[in-house]
């Protein structure tokens, strides 16, 4: 009965080709399932999220039983004769068993290497806010680069199973050509939101000014960013026409620096207004956390004489410098009663901050 034929095979060849198929199939699955087994229990026991025994596993955990199968059937296939269009179902059916494995593969990489990305930034993000723009742009990266990687591997099929994808190529490039000319501004807007979660030039909750506009960020989204202004309403940004302007983060300010001037009278004395500036110095050097910089006497002019004095508050926070400003100003003038020199009338004290150091608020 073994030497019986069947479809051009005897009856030996079919359970050899069967017996082939059943052992490879069970062994590889086997052999899958005690890998995943090993490396999940030692990454689970001394393996960080994201090391390479957590992505071994992950990696052999997503190869399918259907890739398998199509393995034992191609290993099978090979101990018997069979028509040509048996054949060529056999070699179809691998093929496609190979490239969805190969799909499945690669998606797992774009998760690892997305996953790794976010907690790298989420490692330096300035609070939740960067965290959480991260996330959303990131994942929607994924989505796009998934949808092209299944797209070509689709394309791929179907050539490797001889249908002629030129044409079909070419209408999706001519497709591909008019939907980005309809979406340019959307697409822009996409990737401008990708460039400002790499860079990071500002995040969630940071207080910053765009040209003449101010105010607080509230949400970092994929077409536009909203900041919350400094008179209550919600101010709307393109993300491309964000990036295209000169944006002012004023969390990142580390301290302030201010040019405080006096008017004083023309009528002083010489030898009083040469002990200005040291007086200043003095008033400047009294206040704690407080760099001097410089104090001088400026051109007299029809207004009075001029003092100009630079200090450092060495704190961004906006009222620990109005409290030393406040402080300096007041030791200044008391110094002043001391020596007989007055203010030019009518009183005036011009305080000129830089507009790249300010205050996000406004102030």
């Amino acid at each position: 009965m073994l030497d019986w034929q069947y479809y051009h095979n005897t009856l030996r060849e079919w359970l050899s080709a069967v017996a082939i198929f059943v052992l490879v199939t069970l062994t590889l699955t086997i052999v899958r399932n005690l890998i995943v087994r090993h490396l999940r229990h030692g990454a689970r026991s001394v393996s960080p999220v994201g090391s390479v025994d957590r992505v071994a596993a992950d990696f052999v955990r997503r190869t399918n039983v259907v890739f398998l199968l199509a393995l034992g059937v191609a290993a099978g296939s090979l101990y018997l004769t069979l028509p040509p269009r048996v054949e060529a179902v056999v070699r179809a059916f691998t093929i496609i068993a190979l490239l969805f494995q190969f799909g499945l593969w690669c998606d797992g990489l774009v998760k690892v290497l997305l996953t790794r990305f976010v907690t790298r930034q989420s490692a330096t993000a300035d609070g939740e806010g960067g965290i959480a723009a991260s996330r959303t742009t990131v994942a929607a990266l994924a989505v796009f680069m998934r949808a092209v990687l299944w797209v070509l591997l689709l394309l791929v099929g179907l050539d490797s199973l001889g249908v002629r994808v030129t044409t079909l190529i070419t209408g999706l490039g001519v497709t591909g050509i008019a939907l980005a000319l309809a979406v340019q501004n959307i697409l822009g807007d996409l990737f401008a939101a990708l460039s400002i979660v790499v860079d990071k030039p500002f995040v969630d909750g940071d207080p910053i000014s765009v040209d003449s506009l101010s105010g607080t960020v509230e949400h970092i989204g994929l077409k536009t960013t909203r900041v919350r202004a400094i008179t209550g309403e919600q101010i709307v940004f393109s993300n491309a026409d964000l990036l295209k302007s000169r944006i002012r983060n004023f969390r990142r300010l580390r301290e302030r620096t201010s040019t405080l001037t006096f008017t004083l009278d023309q009528a002083a004395p010489p030898a009083a207004l040469a002990r200005v500036p040291s007086m200043f110095r003095e008033a400047v050097e009294a206040v704690p956390r407080v760099r001097f910089e410089r104090s001088h006497i400026t051109v007299p002019t029809a207004g009075g004489i001029g003092v100009e004095t630079v200090f450092t508050v060495l704190s961004p926070d906006y009222g620990a410098f109005m409290d030393a400003q406040q402080a300096i100003t007041v030791g200044m003038l008391t110094r002043l009663d001391t020596v007989g020199v007055s203010l030019a009338r009518p009183n005036t004290v011009t305080v000129v901050m830089p507009a790249e150091r300010g205050d996000g608020a406004g102030r």
